[in-house]
């Protein structure tokens, strides 16, 4: 009789681990599908943005180009996780000569339909940050969860492996620096 207790307290808790680790790694899959949506927002503004900068500047050709072939990449659907977190690094950076470039632009600072994208792309970014930090620390608990004793065993036994939270890039870590913009 006590076998059969401990043989149920035992079953009981592996029960429990289990349902926690699917948990978190459901957590996981849902939180970078919110980064998705939210990404998808922010391509979805690029072609705004695109037009009514294309109406005050000639010679920023190709950075409108390079942001419009970017979108076009995002949008093509056939992108893995770690894909589009280096596309979105790539468009981030292009976007941010962008809106430095356009200080030279006094009647483009000045356009209402600007300073709403800008205004809308300022929150999309906000949005996209805050949803890469819930990312991380979901990929952190679950990390931790399949790390650690007991849940290492169960994780073993269910091929779960170590997922890697979304950092930023040299590139992105550095400041922009308007002089090189324009003297390139």
């Amino acid at each position: 009789m006590i076998i059969v207790i401990i043989l149920v307290v035992f079953l009981f808790i592996g029960v429990l681990i289990y349902n926690s680790l699917i948990g978190k790694k459901n957590q996981v899959t849902n939180v970078f599908s919110a980064i998705d949506v939210m990404l998808k927002k922010r391509f979805d503004l690029i072609p705004n943005l695109v037009e009514v900068v294309k109406q005050y500047t000639n010679y920023e050709q190709s950075t409108l180009t390079k942001i419009t072939e970017l979108r076009a990449q995002a949008n093509s659907g056939s992108l893995t996780e770690t894909e589009k977190a280096a596309l979105d690094t790539q468009l981030s950076t292009a976007v941010k000569g962008l809106m430095v470039t356009i200080e030279n632009y006094p009647d483009l600072k000045a356009n209402t339909n600007f300073l709403n994208l800008q205004s809308t792309w300022t929150e999309s970014e906000e949005q996209i940050a805050a949803a890469r930090r819930t990312y991380n620390a979901a990929v952190t608990d679950y990390n931790n969860a399949i790390m650690m004793f007991p849940g290492n065993m169960f994780a073993g036994m269910l091929n779960y492996t170590k997922i890697d939270v979304l950092e930023t890039s040299e590139e992105e870590r550095k400041n922009i620096s308007a002089k090189e913009l324009f003297n390139s």
